[in-house]
C-alpha cells in the first residue's frame, strides 16, 4: 500500500467518482489513477468501488469502511508536515480561508492586513463561495478555516468558534416612503418586493424563519450573493433591500439604512476548522484576531476539546461581541 494510492482514492471520492476530474486535480493521468486503485484493491482483496464497465458508479460497503481511515491518515500526514514546518521555519507557510463574499469584503480586509504585517512571509489565500461548499472544503482539510454564519454547525467534523453576532438593515433610496414610517414591521415589509441574499447565504434562513413564524409570505423579487449588487437594484427602484449590517456604508449617501434588528433574530459568524488538524502558531494568532474576546489559552483549550459540549462550556463564559463591538476593536488596532 502506497501513500500515493490513498491520495488517488481520496481525490476520486472528493470528485464524485469522476476519475478524470481527480486526475486533473492531481496533475496526473486518468489511466494512472485507475491502475493504482486497481492495484490497491488487489492488495486489500476487496472491491472499493462498484463499476459499470470502466465507469465508477458507487462506493462499495468495503470501500466505505476503509475511507474513514484513509481520510484520517491523510489528515495526519498533513499534520506531521505542519508540525515539522513549525520548527523548521515557523515564519513561512500559508493561510487558506474559505468564506462568503460578505466576510471577504467587509470583515477580513482589516484582519488580514494586520496578520500580513505580523507574518509577511505567510501566503494568504481566500476562497469565496456558498457556506455549504466552503464548509465541505474545511471538513476535507482542503482549507485551514471556514468563516460563515449558515450551516457551519451541520458538519460534525468541524470545531467552531463564534466570532461575532450581527443583524440586518433595510436599505431604500433616500426618498422612499419607509424612511418616513414610524416603525417598520414585518407586515409592512410584505407590501413591497424584497431584494436580499440567495438561499443559504448571509443569514437568509433566519430572515425566512422570521416571516414564517409570523405567518407571513414575503414577496422576494430578487436575490444575489453580493450586497453591492442588491444595493444596485434598490437604486433602480425594484424593491426594498434587506442586507447584513456589515454591508452598510457611510459613502452610500443616496441610500437610507433602517435598523431591522427588532424584526429578525441575531445571526452568528463562526470560524470552523477540522477537529483533527494541527494548528500552527500563526494559525492560532489568526483565530485570536477573529475572536479577540477569547484569550489565546482559551482558544487553545477549545481546539483541544474532544466534544462540542466541552467547547461550548469554555466559550459560554465569555460574551460573544456584536459586529459593532468587533468593528470598534478592529478600528483601534488599525
Amino acid at each position: 500500500m502506497k501513500l500515493q494510492q490513498l491520495r488517488f482514492l481520496d481525490a476520486v471520492v472528493r470528485n464524485n467518482l469522476n476519475v478524470s476530474a481527480a486526475a486533473e486535480e492531481l496533475y496526473t493521468s486518468q489511466p494512472g489513477i485507475s491502475h493504482q486503485i486497481k492495484l490497491l484493491e488487489d492488495e486489500l482483496d476487496i472491491q472499493i468501488f462498484e463499476r459499470s464497465g470502466k465507469k465508477l458508479t458507487a462506493i462499495s460497503p468495503a470501500g466505505n469502511a476503509i475511507l474513514e481511515h484513509v481520510t484520517d491518515l491523510l489528515n495526519n500526514v498533513k499534520n506531521i508536515k505542519q508540525a515539522a514546518r513549525d520548527f523548521s521555519n515557523h515564519h513561512r507557510g500559508s493561510l487558506t480561508i474559505a468564506t462568503t463574499h460578505t466576510q471577504a469584503q467587509f470583515i477580513l480586509p482589516s484582519i488580514l492586513q494586520r496578520f500580513s504585517q505580523r507574518y509577511p512571509h505567510i501566503e494568504l489565500r481566500v476562497h469565496q463561495g456558498n457556506p455549504k461548499s466552503m464548509c465541505k472544503l474545511a471538513a476535507n482539510n482542503q482549507v485551514d478555516f471556514v468563516i460563515a454564519s449558515e450551516v457551519i454547525d451541520e458538519r460534525g467534523e468541524l470545531v467552531t468558534i463564534p466570532a461575532y453576532h450581527w443583524n440586518r438593515f433595510i436599505v431604500v433610496p433616500n426618498d422612499h416612503e419607509l424612511t418616513r414610517a414610524g416603525e417598520v414591521t414585518l407586515p409592512l415589509l410584505t407590501e413591497y418586493p424584497i431584494l436580499t441574499y440567495m438561499l443559504g447565504l448571509t443569514g437568509r434562513s433566519q430572515l425566512d424563519k422570521a416571516f414564517l413564524q409570523a405567518h407571513l409570505q414575503p414577496k422576494v423579487a430578487f436575490t444575489a450573493t453580493d450586497s453591492d449588487v442588491i444595493k444596485t437594484y434598490v437604486r433602480l427602484g425594484m424593491g426594498v433591500g434587506i442586507i447584513a449590517e456589515m454591508a452598510c456604508r457611510d459613502e452610500d449617501t443616496d441610500l437610507s439604512y433602517i435598523d431591522a434588528s427588532h424584526l429578525f433574530p441575531n445571526s452568528v459568524i463562526k470560524i470552523g476548522f477540522r477537529h483533527s488538524r494541527h494548528l500552527s502558531a500563526y494559525q492560532f494568532e489568526f483565530l485570536h484576531m477573529m475572536a479577540p474576546y477569547l484569550d489565546q489559552e482559551t482558544i487553545r483549550k477549545v481546539t483541544e476539546s474532544k466534544t462540542a459540549q466541552s467547547r461550548e462550556s469554555l466559550i459560554e463564559e465569555a460574551e460573544v461581541p456584536s459586529f459593532r463591538e468587533l468593528k470598534r476593536g478592529l478600528s483601534e488596532h488599525s
